[in-house]
Parts: C-alpha cells; structure tokens; sequence
C-alpha cells in the first residue's frame, strides 16, 4: 500500500525528523554586542559619571579648608538639620501607610483596591511643583483652610509642618510599591497558617509577614529616605525660601549657586551626592540579598517559631 505522502527528490523520511539549528534570540555578532555596550558606558560616563565626578572637583577646588567652612555656615548648618528633620518625620509616616497599604492590597480582595491603587501613584503623574501649589491653595492665605488657620495662629505654609506635608505627598508611593508586588508574589498561604496555628493578628504580622518582607521594607524605606532629603519642586513652593529657617540642602545649594557662590554651592551638593552614592550601595546590597532569597525560596521558620 503506497504512503499517502509520497517523498520526492533528494529529501528522505529521516531527513525531515532532523532537528533545525535556530540561532539563539540573543546570540547577537559580536560588533553588536560590543557597539551597544559601548554606547551604553559612553552614556552612563557622560550623564553620570561626569557630572558627579565634577560635583566633587568642584567642592574640594580650594581646599578641605574651604570645605568644611562652607558646611558648617550657620545657613548650610540650618538647612542640614531641617532637611533631617524633615527626612525623620516623613519616612516613618510613609513606613507605617506603605506597610499597611501593601497589606490591605496584596492580602484582601475589597471594592474600590484599584482607586486605591491610583491614589499611591498619583505622586508619580503630578509634578512636585503642582503638589506643592495643592498645600498653597488649601493652606495659603486666601486658601480654602487659610481663615480659619490664620484665627487660630496655626502656621502651615513658609514652616516645618508644610515642607512635611510636601514632602510626605511626594515620597509616599516608594515604600507601598516596593512592597505591593512583593507580598502579592508571597501570597498569604503562610499567614493562613498562621492562623490555623492559632496566632493574633499582631502575631502573624510580626512573626511571619514582616520577616518575609524586611529586605523589600528596607529598599523602599531607603529609596523613601534619599527622595525627601533630595526633594526640590515642592518644598520651594512651600517653604518660602527663609534663609536660616525654611531652606532644606537643595534649597540652599540653588541660594548660594543664584549667588555666584559656586564653591559653597557644590560643597553643599556633595553631601547630597554622597548620599545618592550610599543609597545605590544599599540598594544594590539589598537587591542582591532580594535576588538570594527569591532564589532559595521562602522560609518557613517563623511557622516554626510560632509552633514553639
């Protein structure tokens, strides 16, 4: 009985079960692979590299004498413990709404997650400069709680409490979208045992979920802490620029820069530059310890020690 699909010509039956050498997706020629990663250092050395090398050059120019004195100026000296200040207040608020925000989202189904959702972001779609102007126009003089502040010999705006505020609105997405992902990756099998096993709800918060989240807390909380130190858009809007008083560091460095004081002016960024070069250590520290434990999968020793 003849096959139904007849062979032809040179091609034979063993021929066509051959397996098809298909170059990988990513086995690129050489050249390109050497031109793109070219192309990358050359961008990295020239908008990143460059500018912060010369941040440094330019604050050490005349000397470590110099230096310090421009760092311990009673302006630079305010304007360093107000953005501490500001810094100390504003990263536990977003610590304590990003850690119970994640959780609502990533555990429970509710109406209205998205909104929620929408509502962390909305810092990320509006310019700092429009968020501080929001302050303004609800706090301000003429603004819609400005009266009845004014009555009451309440000071929001051009003070501590607005440059907070500010400062809170711009910087609270940072710990709640670290960990939203994190915890929805985790999912809640863990606490559910938790549960059976007979702990509160403190208890399995603090004995199963925090363990398992403390190394994606630290990123958020780090990456928190090095945008409300670096913040510029918002805070100028509120703080009135009162030397002495209402400057945070990036205030003063644009002050003393609009001033020809250029010396003082990169003294003063490199400590904001130090503190970006110390956060990417600890983010790539902390992102590596992520990576490690992703890869070991997750631990079960807090069931252990709540069995103990």
């Amino acid at each position: 009985m003849s096959s139904p699909f007849p062979i032809t010509g040179s091609v034979t039956l063993h021929a066509r079960f051959e397996p098809v050498n298909v170059p990988h997706a990513t086995q690129e020629p050489f050249w390109v692979r050497a031109l793109l990663i070219t192309v990358a250092l050359l961008f990295l050395t020239l908008f990143l590299v460059v500018p912060l090398v010369s941040v440094f050059v330019e604050a050490f120019k005349k000397g470590w004498g110099a230096y310090i004195a421009a760092i311990i100026e009673p302006d630079a000296v305010s304007a360093i413990k107000l953005t501490l200040l500001t810094a100390a207040i504003a990263v536990p608020l977003n610590l304590v709404f990003g850690v119970a925000a994640s959780w609502v989202i990533a555990k429970f189904d509710f109406r209205g997650k998205n909104i929620l959702l929408t509502l962390i972001d909305l810092p990320f779609s509006v310019s700092p400069v429009i968020s501080g102007l929001i302050y303004v126009l609800l706090f301000g003089a003429q603004g819609w709680f400005g009266p009845w502040l004014r009555e009451h010999d309440i000071k929001i705006l051009f003070g501590v409490p607005g440059i907070v505020l500010a400062t809170v609105f711009v910087t609270f997405p940072f710990v709640a979208r670290e960990l939203i992902p994190l915890m929805q990756a985790q999912g809640s099998e863990e606490e559910e045992a938790a549960l059976v096993l007979g702990a509160s709800g403190w208890k399995t918060f603090w004995y199963v979920t925090l363990p398992n989240i403390k190394w994606g807390l630290l990123y958020g909380v780090i990456l928190c802490n090095a945008r409300a130190m670096g913040e510029f858009g918002a805070v100028s809007v509120v703080s009135g620029h009162i030397r002495g008083e209402t400057n945070t560091i990036p205030l003063q460095v644009e002050i003393l820069y609009n001033e020809y004081n250029f010396q003082a002016a990169f003294a003063v960024a490199s400590l904001l530059a130090f503190l970006a070069l110390v956060t990417l250590a600890l983010k790539s520290f902390i992102a590596w310890r992520l990576r490690d434990e992703t890869s070991g999968g997750k631990s079960h020793g807090s069931l252990h020690t709540l069995q103990s």
